[in-house]
């Protein structure tokens, strides 16, 4: 398993690394829209859709919604950031109460809606922050990659009163304090650099990584409904796409969203 998940891993990375900041314009959009279809592909999948023919039909509707977004020149639009912000913080609600509020969610129709405020604006947040400026977009992934580690690490160690043991019990509050001490440090270093002033910096990226941790812990609820351990086997040794990109489905629209404010200094 260590070995297939290194090999994928030198596969992906560069590949990752060449579309996110190798491309530009339409080539970019194109790009970030393929994994978004393909984590809508999954989604399906976790929705209950099993059935090849009509499994397509969610990823295509999406490919669908972002082409006229593009063809309309409307893929700078905010709603959809403002519409994931609000769909965050009902899901926020659904993972505290699972498994009592489950029955909320449990049709198949609801959790494709679930996932299509979550992949929907991810795109929308990429394509803002590409256009930002391409430090913005390394500084997301970077802050997600830091809370991963800075949460394994931290876990690992001190890691004691369980997060959402019904969710993932493997999560742990010490875990989250270590991802926000990790991620905390970056926006200080972002900071010092003169990218933003530090305050308003520190306080979206506090969020916006407890966030990102939510979005883990979502599709993590709706595996365990549909006794799953990975979304799919597209990513031999790391699981499927949603797998990956399942904290930046909420990071990086949220952070899209707060951005101006960090960059008008809090105003």
């Amino acid at each position: 398993m260590l070995k297939q998940r290194i090999i994928t891993a030198l596969i992906l990375a560069p590949l990752a690394l060449l579309g996110l900041f190798g491309l530009d314009g339409a080539p970019f959009a194109v790009f970030t829209g393929g994994v978004v279809m393909l984590g809508a592909w999954e989604w399906a999948n976790l929705s209950g859709v099993r059935a090849g023919a009509a499994r397509l039909i969610f990823p295509l509707a999406l490919m669908a919604l972002m082409l006229l977004a593009w063809l309309a020149d409307d893929s700078h639009a905010r709603w959809p950031l403002y519409l994931a912000a609000l769909a965050w913080a009902n899901n926020l609600r659904w993972v505290m109460r699972y498994p009592v509020a489950s029955q909320e969610w449990h049709a198949t129709g609801v959790r494709l809606a679930v996932g299509m405020l979550a992949l929907l604006p991810t795109w929308f947040g990429f394509i803002q922050l590409k256009a930002s400026g391409g430090e913005w977009l390394l500084y997301v992934l970077l802050m997600v990659w830091a809370a991963d580690i800075g949460a394994y690490f931290s876990g690992k160690r001190f890691g004691k009163r369980k997060l959402a043991p019904r969710v993932s019990p493997g999560k742990s509050w010490e875990g989250v304090y270590g991802g926000l001490v990790a991620t905390g440090l970056l926006a200080t270093g972002y900071a010092l650099s003169g990218f933003a002033d530090w305050l308003p910096l520190l306080l979206v990226t506090l969020g916006v990584t407890a966030a990102s941790v939510l979005g883990d812990l979502l599709e993590s609820m709706f595996k365990r409904e549909r006794k799953m351990k990975d979304s799919s086997q597209l990513l031999p040794g790391h699981g499927g796409v949603m797998d990956r990109i399942d904290s930046l489905t909420a990071a990086v629209p949220l952070f899209s969203l707060l951005l101006p404010w960090i960059l008008g200094g809090g105003a």
